[in-house]
């Protein structure tokens, strides 16, 4: 075929119609990408905000407000969430703030906040931008700066890292507009006081506060039958929004064990301490608590016994309570940590010193509360591990033992020194703390 009659057919008019408005099409397509993409250019990436949680329950936000088609758009307001190995300045470059602007802000907080030690895992931060200028190299796009800063410290208080007119960051500590709720439920006892308890919507610590305040007087695991009642009534502490924020201190509970109704009162003696009395004053406060954890079935006494795994007869230094791998574990008594870390066969090992006379370990955890180590002072009820099965053992479960001037004793017949009582006008203000406690509760269980 000759050259000519090979490309004959496309100098054609009706061919070269066809091939120009073919090219007109591919260049059209092309200029609208690029002016889409510029478009978009001129906003922080959206895609950033898309994996964020709600923080509805810190504070009401406004969303993410950046329309493609205003050409100077407002404040931005965006919410992000710590996850593990975030640090305060990544998180601000992320959010699409100059490293500049987020070394300032954060230069500002040294003065009341510490970002390298208090920011935490499951911290929520408001972060506002706003349109400081048009890019000179590109008129659709805008630069964004810092605007604020908003950083929950605690339920009812607020860090603020604010640009004032002059450009430079201001911080302050401010309360938060928070409400008290009065809170009231009760419920029966089928499976344990934990699992029921949860079932109708008491969070989880208000419920570790109610077993530990009653761990004083009650073991969970011989004294709790089915059928047995309770009833408590606590403080809730929510937002203008309505978002909850914190679950407060537990006012009055009652448990009812087979028709034996048992009590017990918030109240703060003049001295300033604060503690859970019954009906006659009497404080619920012990040295020890009887058991170090909830809902545990009792497996192995103390005495001897023929190992399960060794398989010869031994002293059995201590007391086994069978549970679920991960159950939370309790400090006995106010005190600190002698020693922590894996020790042969008690596996993950806790040894708290109470006082002079005694001390309390506990054996096989699967791991440890965080900010757990030796020589930190505990409260009472304080969750210090979760149940395993490290070291020498057939499953998850606590090994418990109590410690009396160094000899280990059985934790089941120890004698407990009890608390205070309240005599006199002290005792006079507690009764009539408690009068109005019962009122509140009778008017509000009807209510509800």
């Amino acid at each position: 075929m000759s050259h000519k009659t090979r490309f004959g057919y496309f100098l054609k008019p009706k061919s070269i119609i066809l091939s120009i408005g073919f090219i007109f099409i591919i260049l059209s397509i092309a200029y609208i990408s690029v002016f889409l993409s510029v478009k978009n250019s001129s906003y922080p990436p959206f895609e950033i905000d898309q994996h964020i949680p709600s923080f509805s329950q810190v504070k009401k936000f406004s969303e993410w407000e950046a329309e493609t088609d205003s050409p100077l758009p407002a404040l931005i307001t965006r919410v992000i969430k710590i996850e593990k190995g975030d640090n305060l300045m990544g998180v601000l470059i992320q959010a699409g703030i100059k490293r500049t602007a987020a070394h300032s802000a954060i230069q500002s907080l040294k003065s009341i906040y510490d970002p390298r030690r208090n920011l935490n895992i499951g911290d929520k931060l408001q972060i506002t931008l706003y349109p400081k200028e048009k890019n000179k190299k590109n008129t659709d796009a805008i630069i964004y700066f810092l605007n604020s800063l908003i950083i929950p410290i605690s339920y009812n208080l607020l860090i603020e890292v604010k640009r004032n007119e002059k450009g430079e960051y201001e911080v302050s500590k401010n309360k938060r507009n928070i409400q008290k709720k009065i809170i009231v439920k009760s419920g029966k006892i089928n499976s344990s006081l934990f699992v029921d308890g949860n079932r109708i919507g008491i969070p989880q610590k208000v419920l570790a506060e109610l077993i530990r305040i009653y761990s004083f007087d009650i073991d969970f695991q011989r004294d709790i039958w089915q059928g047995d009642t309770f009833e408590l009534m606590y403080d809730q502490f929510l937002t203008e929004y309505g978002d909850i924020v914190h679950e407060g201190d537990i006012q009055y509970a009652k448990i009812t064990l087979r028709n034996i109704e048992i009590p017990l009162y918030k109240y703060t003696t003049n001295k300033e301490n604060i503690d859970y009395f019954n009906t006659k004053g009497k404080s619920v406060r012990k040295t020890l608590m009887r058991t170090p954890i909830d809902g545990a079935r009792l497996s192995s006494r103390f005495g001897k016994r023929k190992h399960p795994i060794l398989g010869y007869t031994r002293i059995h230094a201590g007391v086994d309570f069978a549970a679920p791998h991960g159950t939370p574990i309790y400090a006995a008594g106010n005190g600190s940590i002698i020693r922590i870390g894996r020790n042969g066969g008690y596996g993950k090992y806790i040894r708290i010193r109470h006082n002079g006379t005694y001390q309390t370990a506990y054996a096989h955890l699967s791991n440890y509360s965080r900010g757990m180590r030796k020589g930190k002072r505990l409260k009472q009820g304080q969750i210090i591990g979760y149940v395993g099965s490290t070291g020498v053992s057939t499953g998850p479960h606590l090994h418990y033992e109590v410690l009396r001037n160094g000899k280990k004793i059985n934790p089941r017949s120890v004698k407990i020194p009890s608390g205070e009582n309240l005599k006199g006008t002290e005792l006079n203000n507690f009764i009539n703390l408690r009068k109005k406690i019962d009122s509140k509760f009778f008017l509000l269980s009807r209510i509800n």
